[in-house]
C-alpha cells in the first residue's frame, strides 16, 4: 500500500509539473504577442492623436505595458528552460506577476483611451 501511494503522488507531482510547464508557455507566447500590439497602439498614437496630457500618459503606460510583458516573456522563457525545480518556480512567479500586472495597466490605459474619446 506504501508503494502505491507513493507512485499515486508520483503521478500527481508530475501532473503538477505538467501543468505549471503548460502555464509558462501560454504566458510566453502571449506576452510576445502583448509586446507587438503595445508597441503597434504607441505608434500609432505618435501618428494619429495629438500630444496632450491623457495622451502623454497612455503613452507612457503602454511603453511601460511593453517592458512588463518583455519581462513576462524573459521569465518565462527562463521557467521553461530552467531545470532546477525551486528556480523554476521562482521565475514562473516572476513571469505570472509581470503578466498580470501589466494586463492591469493595459486596462487602464484602455480607460484612458476610452475616456479622451468621450
Amino acid at each position: 500500500m506504501n508503494a502505491k501511494n507513493r507512485d499515486l503522488e508520483s503521478q500527481e507531482q508530475h501532473h503538477q509539473e505538467q501543468v505549471e510547464e503548460e502555464l509558462c508557455v501560454h504566458i510566453f507566447t502571449v506576452s510576445a504577442g502583448l509586446v507587438g500590439v503595445c508597441l503597434t497602439v504607441l505608434s500609432l498614437f505618435r501618428v494619429i492623436f495629438r500630444l496632450s496630457k491623457v495622451h502623454e500618459i497612455s503613452d507612457s503606460l503602454i511603453a511601460f505595458d511593453a517592458l512588463g510583458f518583455l519581462a513576462a516573456c524573459v521569465f518565462a522563457y527562463l521557467g521553461l528552460r530552467a531545470r532546477n525545480k525551486s528556480r523554476r518556480r521562482v521565475l514562473q512567479l516572476f513571469a505570472d506577476v509581470a503578466f498580470l500586472t501589466s494586463l492591469s495597466f493595459m486596462v487602464v490605459v484602455g480607460c484612458l483611451i476610452a475616456y479622451e474619446f468621450i
